[in-house]
């Protein structure tokens, strides 16, 4: 098709483009853009960052004793991931109390309350036939 000789003034250059072949210049320069971007995005390049464990700060308190009425179930295995960075601890996945049920605590990673902290895991006990839950802490 032949433009128009009606002449608008580009403001990037100081030459002139005509009106209508302008449009159609610029209509056809995005559609290649878009064309280009579609086939990088197709071109089966892909990369993934695999996100870091939750992270989990607990409360530095002392250790409690529960009196509960049914042994815990049997631990679930769990895997350890990377640590999200220098200084964390794993601390490992455990059965706690809720008053009425057992309840399982996913494994994560923390960071110690202060420097030289050592955490407690909970742990299960009879005492007198009677069955005690004592839950982890940081000592």
């Amino acid at each position: 098709m032949v433009c128009k000789q009606m002449h608008i003034m580009n403001t990037n250059t100081s030459g002139l483009i005509p009106s209508k072949c302008g449009i159609r210049l610029l209509r056809a320069a995005s559609g290649a853009a878009v064309l280009g971007s579609l086939l990088a995005l197709g071109s089966g390049c892909v990369v993934a960052v695999r996100p870091a464990p939750a992270v989990v700060y607990s409360d530095p308190a002392e250790p409690g004793e529960v009196v509960v009425d049914q042994e815990a179930p049997a631990p679930i295995a769990e895997v350890v991931g990377v640590a999200p960075g220098p200084g964390y601890f794993w601390v490992g996945g455990y059965y706690h109390w809720y008053g009425n049920r057992w309840g399982w605590r996913a494994g994560h990673y923390e960071r110690p309350p202060h420097p030289g902290a050592r955490w407690v895991g909970p742990r299960y006990t009879r005492r007198g036939g009677a069955r005690i839950y004592v839950r982890g802490y940081w000592r």
